[in-house]
């Protein structure tokens, strides 16, 4: 059933949270806890239509979104909004722990979840480990920039679109080191950075 589902719901699967937090926010005189309660909502509701339409649930939009409501869940428990708002800092934080952890232990996460669709060699899967793990740390910091010095609407707009814009341009920019070791035949779409809300 899964591999019969229009290509879109899987996108609008992913994305209903984070873009019922913006409309929300936006759209609901700027109340940062409502805006909260509804992408919470909106994200079990994904989880539920994810479980019936694939028959399963995809570990790492699962991950996304079980932080994303265990996060939401703390903001509106204790009406605090940066405990929502730190979130992407604390992901992207452990990201680069985790990277660099891999480098010094020698181990490659990245390749242990896009090794089965990309073939290059341990050393351009040792160049993209690195590179992650200081975007990692550089979009983790960048967020509490953003947070701590810029307007609540600007980091409501950095946390569902400046960031998945700015990942995808990353992602895309590794291009020319995934076609340096492939041959043309070979090369795929570039790999999506780790999801970093």
């Amino acid at each position: 059933m899964s591999e019969k589902k229009p290509g879109w719901l899987r996108y609008a699967i992913d994305f209903s949270a984070p873009l019922s937090l913006l409309l929300t926010y936006f759209l609901g005189g700027r109340d940062f806890m409502l805006a909260t309660g509804v992408s919470i909502a909106v994200a079990l509701a994904a989880l539920v239509v994810s479980l019936i339409v694939e028959r399963r649930l995809a570990w790492i939009p699962l991950i996304i979104m079980v932080v994303g409501i265990v996060f939401g869940g703390l903001t509106l428990l204790f009406k605090a909004d940066w405990i929502l708002k730190i979130r992407p800092t604390i992901m992207n934080y452990t990201l680069a722990a985790i990277f660099f952890g891999g480098v010094l232990m020698k181990k490659n996460p990245i390749k242990a979840v896009l090794g089965w669709a990309i073939d290059i060699p341990v050393e351009a899967w040792r160049k993209l480990e690195i590179r992650y793990a200081w975007w990692s740390l550089v979009l983790g910091t960048a967020n509490l920039g953003v947070w701590l010095f810029l307007s609540e609407g600007t980091w409501v707009t950095w946390d569902t679109i400046g960031i998945r814009v700015l990942s995808a341009g990353f992602g895309i920019a590794q291009m020319p080191l995934l076609m340096k070791y492939m041959k043309a035949d070979e090369i795929p779409p570039p790999p999506m950075p780790p999801p970093t809300e």
